[in-house]
């Protein structure tokens, strides 16, 4: 087991490495597994990409993210401008349902509303706009219309991970609390994980997954 100077310069190295990730001034601590980034990045698309780099890095068994998107002068744009770009790019999106979906934009944060029948749809919509220039943060308030099957959650897990995990891997214990999926268990990678994660969100209905799922390599 990697010790937490060990750990947490892994985690610098690995985001110095990514291209996508230009900003010096994220700060790593690392603390029995468990990884902070605290910091300021420039936009939202490199704050996603400090994320991801992070949950790539052997060891990391839970990620807390704390970094605030600064803007510099020149990403900046009118709210009314970054709400025109949004409606274009939710239009665009073939995954995301036409007019059911809408974006409202104060101060650089969008929020989405509307009704869709799938959480993919509903994923899709906030990466549409994610990554627009101007954006600080997206607030993902689409609901889903189906209601959540308990049942058909546990075996789209179950199955995901006997297709993903390692063999011997141990069961995700799942519990549903109106549209919410609640996840916990060990898993031995963080690419099982996020199947667990994943399989859950494709669920009809599922409008949240709060994943407590623990990495123990």
């Amino acid at each position: 087991m990697k010790t937490d100077a060990t750990l947490q310069q892994d985690v610098e190295a690995e985001l110095a490495w990514d291209p996508a990730i230009v900003s010096p001034h994220i700060g790593v601590s690392a603390r029995d597994g468990v990884v902070m980034l605290q910091g300021t990045v420039a936009s939202l698309g490199e704050k996603a990409a400090a994320e991801r780099a992070a949950q790539r890095v052997s060891g990391v068994r839970a990620l807390a993210v704390e970094l605030t998107v600064a803007l510099p002068a020149e990403a900046r744009r009118a709210d009314a401008a970054i709400a025109s770009a949004a409606r274009q790019a939710l239009d665009w999106c073939s995954l995301v349902p036409l007019e059911q979906v809408q974006a409202t934009v104060e101060r650089g944060h969008i929020t989405l509303n509307g009704e869709v029948d799938w959480d993919y749809q509903r994923t899709a919509a906030a990466r549409a706009v994610r990554d627009l220039k101007g954006v600080v943060s997206v607030i993902n308030h689409i609901r889903l219309a189906s209601p959540v099957d308990a049942q058909a959650v546990t075996r789209t897990i179950a199955a995901a991970l006997a297709r993903q995990a390692r063999a011997g891997a141990a069961p995700i214990t799942v519990r549903i609390d109106g549209t919410t999926v609640r996840l916990a268990g060990h898993v031995h990678s963080w690419a099982e994980r996020d199947a667990a994660a994943q399989a859950a969100r494709s669920a009809p209905g599922v409008d949240e997954v709060v994943n407590d799922v623990v990495v123990s390599p």
